[in-house]
């Protein structure tokens, strides 16, 4: 099974994400791919085993994917301060892969009805539903 995370910024979500993906899937394929070198490499160093930076590889990488996480953003064209590209935003959200979207409320993407959290919870929740996939995917 491959897991995408997708990040921008510092990268530090997606760290976040990859370090307790890591720590409870420890055999999971994790693709980091960021929209900057700076994300990408917070994301090398919380433990994915490979990373790549820019449009080309999340257009790329997306189709092979059986889940992509990330901030809400990412299937939002130019969020991020407009680091997704229309292109990287397509991708995400023609790929086949589960999408474990976190509701950031961050550059105007308000998801109403979404009980706020702390960060730390949302991403408790994403790698709940990401182990409750591999395990699926194994029976």
């Amino acid at each position: 099974m491959k897991a995408i995370v997708i990040d921008g910024q510092g990268g530090g979500m997606g760290r976040m994400i990859v370090e307790a993906l890591k720590k409870e899937l420890p055999h999971l394929e994790i693709v980091a791919l960021g929209t900057n070198a700076l994300a990408t490499a917070n994301m090398l160093k919380g433990g994915a085993d490979q990373g790549a930076t820019g449009e080309n590889p999340i257009v790329y990488n997306c189709p092979q994917a059986d889940v992509i996480i990330g901030p809400l953003a990412i299937v939002v064209a130019n969020s991020l301060l407009g680091e997704i590209t229309p292109a990287m935003a397509k991708a995400v959200g023609e790929s086949r892969a589960t999408r474990i979207l976190l509701p950031v409320d961050r550059c105007q993407n308000v998801v109403v009805g979404v009980v706020p959290r702390s960060f730390s919870e949302y991403i408790q929740m994403a790698v709940d539903e990401v182990k409750r996939i591999v395990e699926a995917s194994e029976a």
